[in-house]
Formats: C-alpha cells, structure tokens, sequence
C-alpha cells in the first residue's frame, strides 16, 4: 500500500483499486469496536496482507486467524494500553509502521497511577464540578449479555470437542481462540505480587506474578504463577470454570482496587457460589 498520506486516504484508495476486498474486510470488524478502532485496524490488517500468501479472502486459514489476532492485539495496545511479551510487541511495532493513529490515547503504567494517587491523596478534595472516575453503567451488564452467550456456547462446543474441562487441556488457548472467534480479544494485566495491596504479611513476601483477565471491559479471572505464562494459565482456568454452569452472566459487583471499593462489571455463573473476588488489577473505566 502507497505510504506518505493518511490512513484513510490510503485505506480508501486500496480499496478502490480492489473492489473484490471490500465485502470481506468489513465482515472481519468487530462487534465492540468504535469506528476509529476497526478504522485503525482496518488498515493494519490491509497493509500486512502481502505479508500472508496464503490468505484467501472469503476463506477461513490459519495465516487470516494469526493476522486477525495481531491486528486485535496490536488494536488492544494502542487503545486499550495492553502489554505482551516483548518478542509479540515487536511483531506488531514492525507490522504497524507507517500507521499514523490521530489523536491516539495516552496509557500510564500501574506505578505512574499509583504515584498520581498519592500525589491526590496530599491534596484537599475539590469542589463542584469534580467528576471521579465512573464505574459501568446500569444498563452495561445487559448490553454486554448478548456477546457472553454467544461466547459460552463456543467455548462449550471447545470443550466437548477437547474432551471436557480438565488439568490436561491449555486453558488459555481454549479460551483465546473461543474470544478470537467472537471478533473479541482477551486483555492481560500482569502485577507483581508484592505490588497487591491488603494481602496477607506472609503471602505479600512471595515472589511472582498475578494475571488479570478481561475481555470487553468484563473481568473473567485471576490467576498467580511465578511467571507470565503460568499466572496467565492459572487466570484463564478460573475463567473457564464459569463456563461450566448452565449459563453466564454479567453483572456489577464491589471489589477492591488500589485499597477502595469500586464498581466493576464482572462474569459470574449461575452457582453464586462466591461472590468476593481478588483485588482488581485494572480499572477499564474512564473519567467522565
């Protein structure tokens, strides 16, 4: 694709030139996306093409699934501020060269957060007109039902077809795939241990990493390992145990995030039978 103008100057000018395409990329947007997200990656996905031979528009192939899944991974990065093993982040950097995103979304690390946190908490409150961060709506639980049935009915037909739910099958593959499939993507937060405030004094000394899972701003599960891949697995796990009820369903519930109580939209099964959670990693919601 011609460099040196914009996106969409580009974008529409390819797209012009091949007609045949337009049909079969705008079937691989997704449901979630803002038309600046699916503008965006859109364009990754349409300048990387060449770089996957074996794509045939209109059929399905491994080449299209790995492309679409760094398109959403590199989609989460930039807009969602998601972070991944180095050697993906690389990947994507180099595949995403020559898209220039307008007015693209600023991300702070957890510690960056923590320190303006401290900093807020030194000064006295304002007034009028302050608006705190906002936490998910009354109607969000239900305008996100929809895709979380969807997704439970395929990762049921996953886990059927591997043999049910058990310690021999990979939890977070089963479950990306089945989110992937749903034109959705997982997001990863990772968090040392030690950095989780109001844990137990002898289980705050340990080392390792704990794995926060998310998918559509919904938390999922929470997993610890003593790196990424196994804090990662043990969350997706978790995750996969709520599929294994006669249903799902998402619902707002209190957690605590950074020492407070928070509203956050979360998976839950039909069993209830727990209704206290770790404490949140992230908090998708932004300020008003």
């Amino acid at each position: 694709m011609a460099e040196g103008r914009s996106g969409d100057d580009v974008v529409s000018e390819f797209l012009q030139q091949n007609p045949h395409l337009v049909q079969w990329v705008e079937s691989l947007a997704g449901e979630s996306e803002t038309e600046k997200q699916w503008s965006a990656r859109r364009e990754f996905i349409l300048r990387n093409m060449e770089g996957f031979p074996t794509i045939q528009p209109g059929s399905p192939s491994p080449s299209l699934d790995r492309l679409i899944s760094l398109s959403m991974v590199w989609a989460n990065h930039i807009f969602l501020g998601c972070r991944y093993p180095q050697p993906v982040m690389d990947k994507i950097t180099e595949m995403a060269e020559g898209i220039a995103i307008q007015n693209a979304p600023t991300h702070k690390t957890r510690d960056e957060i923590m320190g303006m946190s401290k900093d807020a908490s030194k000064k006295p409150k304002p007034g009028v007109g302050y608006r705190a961060k906002t936490g998910p709506t009354l109607q969000a639980p239900k305008e996100h039902q929809p895709f979380f049935n969807r997704l439970y009915k395929a990762i049921a037909w996953k886990l059927v077809s591997a043999g049910g739910f058990g310690p021999n099958i990979d939890h977070f593959e089963i479950l990306r795939t089945c989110v992937e499939s749903a034109k959705a993507s997982l997001g990863c937060v990772f968090v040392p241990l030690k950095d989780i405030p109001d844990l137990p004094a002898g289980r705050a000394q340990q080392g390792g990493l704990v794995c926060e899972l998310r998918c559509q701003t919904v938390y999922l599960g929470t997993g610890y390992g003593r790196g990424e891949d196994s804090a990662r697995a043990m969350a997706a796990k978790e995750a996969l145990k709520l599929f294994q009820s006669r249903k799902v369903t998402v619902k707002i519930f209190r957690r605590k995030y950074s020492g407070r109580d928070v509203e956050d939209l979360v998976l839950h099964d039909d069993q209830m039978r727990n209704s206290s959670f770790p404490p949140a990693l992230s908090y998708p919601f932004d300020p008003e």
